[in-house]
């Protein structure tokens, strides 16, 4: 997010990686530029660039010195609502914070530095809102923001300047009237001319950074490249990235046509730093400010209309074969009456609700809502066979819905199938044997212990604490009892996994970005010896089953490598299976601690206990919220639909 960033190997060649780092270099490069990959920026900002950029980033005093800066410039009170774009690990938000300022928001493309400013947040009991997102991309409401500041350095990353200018032109509308940007960029007349070509440093006892730079073919970008060394494990790190070049002149034209006016410019900064080596683009700074003023509306009041949502969910009055004695309890009501209750905190929408399933068709055909968030999980007519009929009726409809569509719902109820592509994609599985329901021989091919479960089905259904077999007579008796209960369903008998079991979840669509919320672990450390440590059906629907008393969930603790696999693995399958706006992706490790994928969520439950809003509150999330961003992923899915069937008419 500032002078140095970090960025992938982009090469022909293929990078060695050992621990999820690339080993060794390219060696000499003639043309940089040739190998910058063109969203260098979307890479995951990690504990490397805090240590090679630390100096600035990790400065405290240099931080306290640009927040008086700011302050000076601009004369904001304490009351303002601000928003700090590109905030990386946070530490502008959070000493406004210590200052006083109560209404703060800081927003980062970077999962890793968003999540370290939540830790050190909490830490110190501040009251900032930290949040991933692409500042193109992101939907705040109009007029959220008394101010936006966009600091150290973090403009100027994309490879178009139109991008630049789209940047610009959604804070202006986030910004209230008579708001302020205040923006901290490199000089670029300056560095045209001052740029260092090579440069290497030590950035402590045991790492040094080698540097290279050179202009872009048309003189706009200054492209930098990065060696990091750690004397005993070699090459850590070979990576490429680059920022635009703005003169004051070129930056204040910019600001004109993104609709701010009174554009000042505050002087030169010099930035000083604890190791006083290579600046790089920290080394002079343009600190301007902007101002946005909007013509007052002389109709008188203008009412802002609110956006209409119809949330569909599963009616109460009928049999339910999933769920605890097969209808809604109590608890089932609860949870709705609690959705309702969040939902009526998002001020932007107007909800209004159909459960009753006997006249659901007919009420969207002959009244179609503008838009609908589809949380009828359980199915029409709570018939899970029957959740994709939902979104297949909307489909026929032409009704705009959150969550995945038919072919996604269909395809992802089938584990075995999803299994197949999994592992056609390379991800991780377990060992797996499919046993149709016509098959009626005597034994079953597998390895012990295994888990036996219907191959189709939702919140566990068919699996229990008889679910682990260790012998051929135990799988039979088992199988036997599946088909009893689940007539007409093929069986998958398993590889029964017995490492830690996670989950990862995403917010967000291809092309826009994904919230990745904190991975969940599953503690079973509280189920006795005696009951196999598995998620069983009593484990979500039996109050009364040390399943539901004693299996915990927590976030989960796990190395880097393992994490960076299982959400890479998320996000391939989540495009792959056509999922959209959210979706749950559930791993088990083996015993040699490789995590393999149990099954795929497209639609996951939306529960206030369950486990995606338990990810969304590790992440510092209110239920309120994690539905909201649920629906800004949905409507800015729409945005793009929209602007594509425009295109093409």
């Amino acid at each position: 997010m500032t002078k140095k960033s970090m960025a992938p190997l982009a090469s022909p060649k293929k990078a060695l990686v050992r621990n999820g780092l690339p080993q060794g270099t390219l060696g000499p490069v003639a043309d940089m530029e040739h190998h910058l990959p063109s969203n260098w920026w979307e890479t995951l900002f990690n504990a490397v660039y805090l240590k090679t950029d630390g100096d600035v980033v990790e400065n405290t005093d240099l931080t306290r010195n640009e927040i008086d800066f700011v302050l000076k410039a601009t004369g904001m009170p304490k009351e303002s609502r601000v928003l700090d774009l590109c905030c990386g690990q946070g530490r502008h938000t959070l000493e406004l914070a210590r200052r006083g300022f109560a209404n703060l928001t800081g927003l980062d493309r970077s999962h890793y530095l968003v999540r370290l400013a939540r830790r050190r947040a909490k830490k110190e009991s501040l009251p900032p809102v930290f949040r991933e997102g692409d500042a193109r991309k992101q939907r705040f409401p109009a007029n959220s923001f008394d101010a936006v500041i966009l600091m150290g350095n973090s403009f100027g990353y994309f490879e178009q300047s139109e991008d630049d200018m789209r940047v610009l032109t959604n804070v202006q509308q986030w910004l209230s009237n008579g708001g302020q940007l205040f923006l901290d960029l490199a000089d670029g007349d300056w560095l045209r001319n001052h740029y260092e070509k090579r440069s290497w440093e030590w950035i402590d006892k045991n790492q040094f950074v080698c540097r290279e730079r050179t202009l872009a073919t048309d003189g706009a970008r200054l492209i930098s490249r990065e060696v990091v060394v750690d004397s005993e494990k070699g090459v850590i790190a070979d990576q490429f990235y680059a920022e635009r070049l703005y003169s004051r002149e070129e930056i204040a034209d910019l600001l004109r046509a993104s609709g701010f006016e009174q554009i000042r410019f505050h002087g030169d900064y010099i930035t000083d730093s604890e190791r006083n080596q290579d600046l790089g683009m920290m080394a002079k700074r343009i600190f301007v400010s902007a101002m946005v003023k909007r013509k007052p509306v002389v109709s008188g009041k203008t009412k802002v209309s609110k956006i209409p949502v119809t949330v569909l969910l599963g009616d109460p009055s009928l049999p339910d074969s999933v769920k605890m004695g097969g209808h809604f309890n109590p608890e089932d009501l609860k949870t709705v009456s609690l959705l309702k209750e969040a939902l009526s905190g998002l001020k932007d929408y107007e909800f209004s609700f159909q459960d009753n399933h006997a006249v659901m068709l007919d009420a969207l055909k002959r009244e179609p809502p503008a838009y609908v968030m589809n949380l009828c999980d359980e199915g029409y007519e709570n018939d899970a066979f029957r959740e994709l009929h939902v979104p297949a009726y909307l489909e026929m409809l032409n009704l705009p819905y959150t969550g995945a569509g038919p072919s996604c719902l269909g395809l992802c109820y089938d584990k075995g199938l999803v299994r197949s592509i999994a592992m056609d994609m390379g991800v991780h599985v377990p060992l797996e044997t499919f046993v149709s329901a016509d098959n009626v021989a005597g034994s079953i091919p597998a390895t012990y212990p295994s888990l036996l479960k219907p191959v189709t089905g939702d919140s566990s259904i068919g699996i229990t604490e008889r679910a682990v077999v260790h012998t051929q007579e135990e799988a039979v008796d088992y199988l036997q009892w599946l088909r009893g209960e689940f007539p007409g369903r093929g069986i998958l008998v398993q590889e029964y996994l017995t490492g830690p079991e996670y989950t990862v979840g995403l917010i967000g669509n291809p092309g826009f970005g994904y919230n990745v919320l904190p991975v969940l672990e599953v503690d079973y450390s509280g189920l006795p010896d005696t009951l196999p440590p598995i998620l069983t059906h009593s484990s979500k629907w039996d109050p009364d089953s040390p399943y539901w008393t004693e299996i915990k969930y927590k976030e989960a603790v796990i190395p880097p490598e393992v994490q960076r696999e299982m959400t890479n693995s998320s996000i391939q399958l989540f495009e792959r299976l056509g999922c959209r706006d959210y979706a749950r992706f559930d791993f088990r490790c083996d015993a040699k601690g490789t995590p393999k994928l149990l099954e795929a969520n497209p639609n996951p439950g939306w529960c206030w206990d369950g486990k995606f809003n338990l990810m969304a509150e590790f992440a510092g999330y209110s239920y309120r919220e994690m539905l909201g961003m649920m629906l800004s992923a949905f409507f800015r899915r729409c945005e793009e639909d929209e602007s594509l069937k425009a295109a093409s008419a």
